[in-house]
């Protein structure tokens, strides 16, 4: 909602040339939301869903910081200034998701590597007990 609202907000301003980002943004987090709904990262195992939001988190964060501080700094109408407002606070708001999903990557990470020394350790200890 957040960069739909910045969307808008650069659509309204001078600042019109950086209304990209949120749209590819918006568009992004869209996709990603009705993936989790519909459970296609259950369907879709292959692919690592938390490391997909962790990226998408880590970009938006640069990428609204980026272009709030050219908006801020280089335009004077309201909207452009609105819209560098909503992006700090997006920066903020992708900054705290990106901690989230830092912490939910690692345990998915961890779970993912704990799976496969069990295997390996009852391997070698039939491996051990052959050559006695």
């Amino acid at each position: 909602v957040l960069s739909f609202i910045i969307f808008v907000c650069y659509i309204a301003s001078l600042a019109a040339s950086f209304m990209m980002a949120p749209l590819l943004e918006f568009l992004l987090a869209l996709f990603l939301f009705f993936a989790y709904a519909s459970k296609l990262n259950e369907k879709f195992k292959g692919l690592h869903w938390p490391l997909m939001d962790f990226l998408r988190c880590v970009t938006a964060a640069i990428i609204y910081f980026a272009i709030s501080i050219a908006a801020v700094s280089k335009y004077s109408d309201g909207a452009s200034k609105a819209a560098g407002v909503f992006g700090f606070v997006a920066t903020i708001v992708f900054a705290i998701d990106f901690y989230i999903t830092f912490n939910d990557l690692v345990a998915f990470l961890k779970q993912g590597s704990s799976d496969s020394p069990e295997g390996r350790k009852s391997e070698d200890e039939d491996s051990d007990s052959d050559s006695d």
